[in-house]
This record gives C-alpha cells, structure tokens and sequence, in this order.
C-alpha cells in the first residue's frame, strides 16, 4: 500500500503541465522584474534628490511590503478564479505603475514612493503561481516544480543587469518603457495560452471565510516563520545589497548592480535543488542545512571580512542557502496544505516572506546611518536564523512526522 501510494505521488506528468509551469515561471520573473525596478536606482535617487539612508532604504522597501500584503487577497482570489484569469490581470495592472514612474514619478521621494507602492502589484504574482502549479503536478512531483517555479525570482536579476545601463544609455524612462512593454505581451500570451488543471479544486466560501480557515492551518504560521527568513532574506539582501555594498566597501553604482545580479542569479539556481532535494530527503534535512549555512555567512560577514575572497564567498554561501530553503519551505508547504486552500496559505506564507524582507534594510540604513556599520544588523540575520534552526528541528519536524509520516523527514 505504501509502495502504490507513493507511485501515485510520484506519477507521470503531462507535457501540457510542464508547458503550464515554463509559462508560470516566466510570467513571475517579468512581474518580479517590475517589482525590483526602484532597487538598482535607489543609490542614484539618493544623490540626485538628497535622501538619507533611511530614506533611501525606505523607498526600496515599500514595493516590498505592498507586494508582501497583497499576496494574501491575490492567494485566495487565484484560489477562486485560478491562475488563468489572475496572471493575466497582474502583469496588466502592473503595467501601469511602471509607466508612471518611467514618464513622470522620478521627480521626488514623494512621486517614487507613490509609484513604488503600486509596483508592489507585480509582487504579488507569486501568490498566484504556487497554486496554479502545484495543481498541476502530483504531491511528490511539488517540491521540484515549486522550485523551478521560483527561478522566476531571478526577475530582479534582470532589473539589477539591466535598469542602470538602460538609464544611462537611454535616460530614467528606459528601463521602465521596456519592461511595461514585456509585461503587456506577457498578459496577453498568458491570457492566450494558460489553462487551469482538470480537476482544480474551487472553493464556494467567500473570500474572507477561506482567509480565516487558512489563517487557522499551523502549517500556514509554521512555513511562515520559514519563508519569512529564506526568502525574506532572499529579498532583503537583493534590494539593499547595491547599497551595502557601495557604503561598505566603495564599489560603483554599476559594479555594485552586477554583484547583486551574482548573488540574486545563485538564489534563484539553488531555489529548485533546494525543492528538488526536499522531495527525496525531506524539507528538514534541506531547511536545516541551509539555515546553518545562512548563521555561519552571517557570522563571518558581520566582521566585514575583505571582499575578495571571503566576503564574497559569505555572500555566494548566503544566496545559496537562502535559495534553496525557499524551495524547501514550499515543499513543506506543499505535503501539508489543503488542495483547495493552497491559494490562500501561498498568500500569507508569501506575504510573510516578503515582509521578513522589509523589515531589513529600514533596519540595516537605521544602523548604517547612526554607527557606520553593518556589524550589528548580520549578528541579528544570524540571531534570527539560529532560531528558524532550532525552529525546524522542533516543530516542523513534529507536524511533519503527525500529518505525513512517510515523507523522509529525517
């Protein structure tokens, strides 16, 4: 019986769900591409308008948190709708912000900030691409299709390549009519071509009943507390870490881009090993590795090592670790959450990762600005990763062991 069951999980997939995931993933790096426009400017914008390092920090944090909440109402919506209707609706309403800040909100840190709060639309295409996906693929296929799902993340390596030369080769407009043009073809490819699973579980409840059932599953709090420190990690280092490294250690504005490309493109190969990994051995074993590799880097870069070669490598090992435990987070999450609730538990899980990367660099400018150092705000990555460890160990390993006992969770 054990033997049939996991046959079942692992059973064959259909050319047409594959077709459905490439079309998800790059639906998710375009969206992620607009949400990350702000972040390879945001050293630009504080010399040409005179902002402080709070200010600074704040204008790259803002589509973070308007992306990270409105995960939550896209997650239950898709679960109602799917990702056939939501997908093209959220590459279509991000075209607009874009547009705005491209042609007329450049001027002052009020406009950006207006501009930056609707470019978090763009964030919240995750929360639809995790459910329509994971419909797709069988319960021991999930774990490596949310993974590669999530290279769709490595949109802000795009923007961090991108956005700069653009600006400088075509004026602050560049960048941002660029991306509002793929966004517009993707919608409408996407609005040609994505069809929902057979079979996909639509709820009847209203909105706020689903939001209140999911808010009550501990795995939506458990793989909450996780993603808020993979992928909030994840986002707070690849929208701040072109600041870091410019104040840190003097690099230009260009060569600072083109790390934070590095660090974003490692990320997002190690996020389907890390989905990969966690459906042969086990979201633990995965999520335990890689938040003792995130409390070491943090740890060793606290110092302020050189950059080459050992900042680099902190860095390399934290974008590695960070990858991979966001895929193994939606691995956990895709053993334990209702079919017909994923939706939902996808937007307050993502919402808490995005959230656990804002909170980051609003505190890594406020400690830069009155101690000119990083030390202290990596001792605290470090705090907070030692206790997801210990964390993942306790609790996650127990709700896995009762709800899914053959699922390799030593």
């Amino acid at each position: 019986m054990l033997q049939s069951t996991r046959a079942a999980d692992d059973g064959a997939v259909s050319a047409r769900a594959w077709l459905m995931l490439a079309l998800a993933t790059v639906g998710f790096a375009v969206n992620f591409w607009a949400w990350a426009l702000l972040s390879p400017l945001g050293p630009r914008f504080k010399e040409s308008l005179g902002l402080s390092s709070f200010e600074q920090s704040l204008l790259v944090a803002v589509p973070v948190v308007v992306g990270s909440l409105g995960r939550i109402p896209v997650g239950a919506l898709t679960d109602r709708y799917g990702g056939r209707v939501m997908f093209p609706l959220v590459s279509a309403a991000t075209v607009l912000p874009v547009l705005y800040v491209g042609l007329a909100g450049h001027s002052s840190l009020p406009a950006l900030l207006v501009g930056g709060f609707f470019l978090g639309i763009g964030g919240t295409a995750f929360a639809v691409g995790v459910p329509f996906v994971g419909a797709w693929f069988p319960p021991g296929r999930r774990g490596t299709a949310l993974g590669v799902f999530g290279m769709g993340m490595g949109g802000t390596a795009v923007s961090a390549l991108t956005t700069v030369k653009l600006v400088d080769a075509h004026g602050t407009d560049g960048p941002f009519l660029l991306t509002a043009a793929v966004l517009v073809a993707y919608a409408v490819l996407a609005a040609l071509l994505l069809r929902d699973a057979p079979g996909r579980a639509v709820p009847a409840e209203p909105l706020t009943r689903r939001l209140g059932a999911a808010l009550r599953l501990p795995v939506t709090w458990q793989a909450s507390v996780l993603y808020a420190v993979a992928f909030g990690g994840y986002v707070a280092f690849s929208v701040y870490l072109p600041t870091y490294l410019k104040n840190g250690y003097g690099l230009t504005q260009a060569d600072a881009a083109d790390r934070m490309a590095g660090f974003v493109l490692l990320a997002v190969a190690l996020r389907p090993v890390g989905g990969w990994l966690s459906d042969r051995f086990g979201p633990v074993r995965v999520l335990a590795g890689c938040l003792t590799v995130v409390v070491a880097g943090a740890l060793v870069q606290s110092s302020a090592p050189p950059l080459t070669p050992l900042g680099t490598a902190a860095f390399l090992a934290l974008a590695a670790a960070l990858g991979a435990g966001s895929g193994a987070t939606f691995a956990f999450v895709a053993l334990l959450a209702p079919p017909d609730r994923t939706g939902s538990v996808t937007g307050v899980v993502g919402a808490a990762g995005g959230l656990g990367g804002f909170v980051p660099p609003l505190v890594m400018g406020s400690l830069y600005g009155s101690y000119g150092s990083y030390a202290v705000g990596l001792l605290l990555l470090a705090a907070v990763a030692a206790g997801a460890l210990l964390f993942t160990e306790t609790g996650v390993r127990r709700a896995l062991l009762r709800r899914v006992p053959v699922a390799g969770v030593k």
